[in-house]
Parts: structure tokens; C-alpha cells; sequence
């Protein structure tokens, strides 16, 4: 009896063991300077990390606004901003000011939502790199969080942060 045998060439499945942004970027640890950046808001204008010196930060990188694990991200941190002085709230994503609008009205967050739509900031700051979703592995935003102090240094850093997480961690830090 003949084996059927399937002689259709099929291109390997991709398959990611380091990302670029791995071998380029550490992980940015306390003490740090944190990298500076100038994107656009969600109402089309530029903000930038030095327009916050002299405050404290909190710059924080999710990937896609108004799914689940985004919105319970930035519902906490809204829900804590009256309790953090003046300490700004900078929220950063791939996504275009138009979608970081809808998703500020939508749920009344009320701080700044940045577009890195060519994720060139998130690469910088060690929030771009591999990740893996149902065995598959690809790249993307890394859920992070960093509180910058007044002079623009990391004094936190949480990557991998859960989104219930967040603003917990923040809270924690400025008490301490």
C-alpha cells in the first residue's frame, strides 16, 4: 500500500528568540536618566517628559486602548490621581491620538494619552520587546510602568506590571 506523503513546501513558522529592542535597549533600572520624548496627545498636541521637570512622573506603556486589561490600567490610575499630588500621569501606546481621544471620553481618564505609534519611545524605555500569547510568540508593547522623580531619573520601575497593579505601585512609591 502506497504512503501519501505531502510534498507541498510550507515556510517555517516565525518564530521570535530575542527581540531588537532586547539586544538595543536594557531595561532601564533607578537611577537612570529617563529618556526624553515628545509625542502627541490625544487632543493632537505634543507633550513632552521635560515639559514635566520639577514634578514627578508616572509614564506608564500599555498596548491597545479600550481593551480590558488597558481600561482597568488606566481606570485605576484616574480612580488615584486626586490621591498623588502633582505627580503627572502620562499614559503611552501604539495607537493614534484619534483612538487615545475616544478612549479618554469614553471613560473620563483625564491625563494625557501619548501616541508612539512607530513605538521608537516604548523601545527606548525597554517596553517594546517579546511576548507571548496562547504558546505564540511575537513583539510588542511590554505592560510598564515608571515613576520619574523631579529631576527626570527612574526612581521606580515595573515592567510586566499587572494593569490591577499599577496604581497600587504608585501609591506605595510616593508614600514611601
Amino acid at each position: 500500500m502506497p504512503i501519501a506523503v505531502s510534498c507541498r513546501w510550507r515556510p517555517p513558522e516565525r518564530v521570535f528568540t530575542t527581540s531588537p529592542s532586547s539586544l538595543a535597549n536594557m531595561p532601564l533600572t533607578p537611577g537612570d536618566k529617563a529618556p526624553d520624548f515628545d509625542l502627541l496627545g490625544q487632543d493632537g498636541n505634543p507633550v513632552s517628559l521635560a515639559d514635566h521637570r520639577g514634578h514627578k512622573v508616572l509614564v506608564f506603556f500599555y498596548p491597545k486602548a479600550d481593551t480590558t486589561g488597558c481600561t482597568a490600567q488606566a481606570c485605576g490610575l484616574r480612580d488615584v490621581a486626586g490621591d498623588v499630588g502633582d505627580t503627572a500621569i502620562l499614559g503611552i501606546s501604539p495607537d493614534k491620538p484619534a483612538k487615545q481621544a475616544k478612549f479618554d471620553t469614553k471613560y473620563g481618564l483625564g491625563f494625557p494619552l501619548l501616541a508612539d505609534e512607530d513605538h521608537a519611545v516604548a523601545d527606548a524605555w525597554g517596553a517594546w520587546g517579546e511576548k507571548s500569547m496562547y504558546g505564540k510568540k511575537y513583539i510588542g508593547i511590554i505592560r510598564s510602568a515608571f515613576l520619574v522623580d523631579k529631576d527626570g531619573r527612574i526612581a521606580h520601575a515595573w515592567y510586566k506590571v499587572s494593569p490591577k497593579d499599577t496604581a497600587a505601585n504608585l501609591l506605595r512609591a510616593l508614600a514611601d
